[in-house]
């Protein structure tokens, strides 16, 4: 009976994980009364998306990958800029912060890739270990390039950014700085607990959801907030 009951409990794990990995299940499930605003971010990842599929499924807002580093430039910005505002789903431009180049340089490739336009969402400076450099850099010499970046944009774009951050990050990095600027919080297990004085204003709740109108997996989220408290962030 033992032996059975390992092998049952070894192969319902089995199965759990599988459907995990490929977005079928996933541990958060944020109230949909609550959180009404919801919208995915994508990358050159998710390939050619079907944006009016999306929309149709709810999805109203979209965080679309510009740029990472000094240098890249996502080849599915522009399409995906472009294809959000015909079907006036409101979006917002992310930029992967590197740490193997200057925040200045980093926000030139920022500049020249993400116009000034009405209507969008703040910028988002992504900001994680996961595939970032493995030179590692120390709590001050971030900090210093950061601010450079954060200078450079709120000069050009006329708006504070938003931090997105893991857990790690956040400890390593953030805690302590940057206090005045709103974060977005990845936690794909359970509701996000900060312990600061920021509350988290986007909640990147799955990493690997499964949505009409994008090939493979996509990041959801959701906005800590209703309607009218979204639609004063987005610009005039």
């Amino acid at each position: 009976m033992k032996k059975k009951a390992s092998l049952f409990i070894l192969i319902m794990l089995i199965i759990l994980g599988y459907s995990f990995y490929n977005g079928y299940v996933w541990f958060n499930n944020p109230d949909s009364k609550k959180y009404q605003v919801r919208g995915i971010d994508v990358s050159n990842h998710q390939g050619i998306i079907n944006w009016k599929l999306v929309k149709e499924q709810g999805y109203t807002f979209a965080y679309i990958k510009a740029t990472e580093g000094n240098d890249y430039k996502d080849k599915y910005f522009n399409d995906n800029w472009k294809n959000t505002k015909a079907l006036d789903i409101s979006r917002g431009a992310y930029h992967f912060f590197t740490f193997g180049s200057s925040g200045v340089e980093q926000a030139k490739n920022f500049i020249s890739t993400v116009p000034i336009e009405k209507h969008m969402l703040p910028i988002v400076i992504d900001i994680e270990f996961g595939g970032n450099s493995k030179n590692i850099p120390t709590k001050d010499k971030l900090k210093k390039e950061l601010t450079d970046f954060i200078y450079e944009i709120e000069t050009k774009y006329k708006s504070k950014p938003i931090l997105y951050l893991t857990y790690d990050s956040y400890d390593e990095y953030i805690k302590g700085d940057f206090e005045e600027y709103q974060v977005w919080i990845r936690d794909i297990f359970k509701f996000p607990k900060f312990q600061n004085t920021q509350e988290w204003i986007f909640w990147q709740y799955c990493n690997r959801g499964r949505v009409k109108g994008v090939k493979g997996l996509v990041d959801l989220n959701v906005f800590n907030g209703n309607s009218s408290e979204f639609n004063k962030m987005i610009s005039k």
